[in-house]
């Protein structure tokens, strides 16, 4: 038997169950992972309540990502093999597939090899941030050597992962936070500078910082009718890259009636994931700056897999700088 957590209604983070389940063979095109770690993203908070784009089929387990060893393969399987190391990246859906347990089973074209100097606890820390924050600022081409970059929220896994991207091109990244206290950690992240949205004005801020040049690309995850003032701190020619949704009010064109030189877009990482060349080269430019030591994944707290209802409300107080993570413990004579 195995454990998996799984939830049977909407709701907050009581609904979730740890519960008995038996996991068997995996079927062709999927792998069976043995997971000792469990990496926490808000999609799924937003998909517990709900609220993310496509919505549960109950029971329905949850998550995106994992760290691990593979314990079978199906049939078609060529790139994996029993007892290899790996990392699970999101490229399915949660009402499909899910990590949040201690043996899963997954699509294979999910699972990436993961180096032998990677723990589980990094690797489960890694691939939604980073891939999130490669596509747009890397695999896009528009950010450059000597570019500002506006990284909105950059308090989350992804914010913090931005930071070390722009970092690794060559870019400056400039991070906001609502407010002053955790401005130093952004600093000790790598920020540039950091701009607190509470106590000061941000587009004066931006072209203070950039020199009255403004920044060649805002990343930003929260959208709403935010978006038109981080458009006035936008370089002529630069970009608006929105990736999330947190804020659920409608989401301008920014600027529209001054016909701004911006393009302005949405964007997730599965445009990358699902591409199986793009999502090949987003996992060597990743393992790159982490074998170089260029990424190291900031990692808030990690919970027991027996805590998930807990690790799931500490995720939803907002006070975490970097990635929550949940570990699982093995009784090597059952499991």
């Amino acid at each position: 038997m195995a454990k998996l957590v799984q939830f049977d209604r909407l709701g907050g983070p009581e609904v979730l169950t740890l519960r008995d389940v038996e996991v068997g063979a995996p079927g062709a095109g999927e792998v069976r992972i043995r997971v000792d770690a469990i990496g926490l993203n808000r999609a799924e908070i937003m998909y517990r309540e709900g609220a993310y784009f496509y919505q549960p089929a109950f029971p329905s387990t949850l998550g995106y990502e994992a760290a691990g060893a593979v314990e079978a393969v199906g049939e078609g399987v060529d790139h994996l093999a029993e007892g290899d190391l790996v990392a699970v990246v999101p490229a399915f859906l949660q009402n499909e597939y899910g990590t949040y347990g201690d043996h899963v089973t997954l699509p294979a074209s999910a699972v990436v090899p993961r180096p032998a100097n990677v723990d589980p606890t990094t690797a489960a820390a890694v691939w939604m941030a980073y891939i999130t924050a490669y596509g747009a600022l890397a695999e896009s081409g528009r950010v450059r050597p000597g570019d500002h970059v506006l990284i909105t929220a950059a308090s989350s896994s992804v914010g913090l992962a931005a930071i070390q991207i722009a970092r690794h091109i060559g870019a400056i990244p400039i991070a906001t936070t609502r407010g002053a206290s955790k401005r130093q950690r952004l600093l000790d992240a790598g920020a540039a500078d950091v701009i607190v949205t509470d106590d000061e004005d941000l587009p004066a801020r931006i072209k203070e910082i950039t020199g009255g040049e403004g920044v060649r690309l805002a990343f930003d995850p929260i959208a709403g009718p935010g978006v038109e003032t981080l458009a006035q701190g936008i370089a002529p020619g630069g970009h608006l890259v929105i990736y999330g949704a947190l804020d659920p009010r409608p989401t301008p064109l920014p600027n529209a009636q001054s016909f701004p030189a911006l393009t302005s877009g949405t964007y997730t990482l599965f445009e990358i994931t699902s591409d199986p060349e793009r999502l090949r080269r987003a996992v060597a430019f990743v393992n790159a700056g982490l074998a170089s030591g260029s990424f190291t994944p900031v990692v808030d707290r990690t919970f027991d897999l027996a805590d998930i209802a807990e690790a799931h409300a500490y995720m939803a107080a907002n006070g975490q700088v970097g990635k929550i993570v949940v570990t699982v413990t093995h009784d090597d004579a059952t499991s």
